[in-house]
């Protein structure tokens, strides 16, 4: 049996009517988070990252991340030791809000270990700022877990 065109186009409408459907219900269920809370208010102040960001880049050497079983090892250059430095860890995770990391330190030495929470997996953002002497830095790296 042959189906005339009045059918054809029918079948075809439904079925991009359905998809449409399908779209519209998987749009409205997925979850997205803002980076952070004040998202315009950061965004406004970015130009103080670019210049926290070119002062680091301005080191000696870059700041070095090492991945052991649980804790990341952050090594600061050289001319950072012996000074007293205020640091912000700050493991952004892009898909989901709570899985975000953040602790603050007042270091003197040149480096830090950090352990890590039990079960984080995927690909987060570390953003390490620190503060020496007066001058701002920032520092930021993309880690895989």
């Amino acid at each position: 049996m042959k189906l005339s065109w009045g059918y054809k186009i029918m079948f075809v409408y439904i079925a991009f009517v359905a998809g449409m459907g399908f779209l519209v219900f998987k749009a409205s269920s997925q979850k997205f988070d803002l980076v952070t809370k004040d998202y315009y208010d950061q965004e406004l102040k970015y130009q103080q990252v670019i210049d926290q960001a070119a002062n680091s880049s301005r080191l000696s050497a870059p700041v070095t991340i090492e991945r052991n079983e649980g804790e990341l090892k952050i090594s600061f250059p050289d001319e950072m030791k012996n000074k007293k430095k205020l640091v912000d860890f700050y493991l952004y995770y892009a898909a989901d809000a709570k899985k975000d990391f953040r602790k603050s330190f007042e270091l003197n030495e040149n480096e830090l270990v950090q352990a890590l929470p039990v079960g984080m997996k995927g690909m987060y953002e570390l953003k390490l700022s620190w503060e020496a002497k007066g001058v701002k830095y920032y520092f930021e790296q993309k880690l895989f877990f």
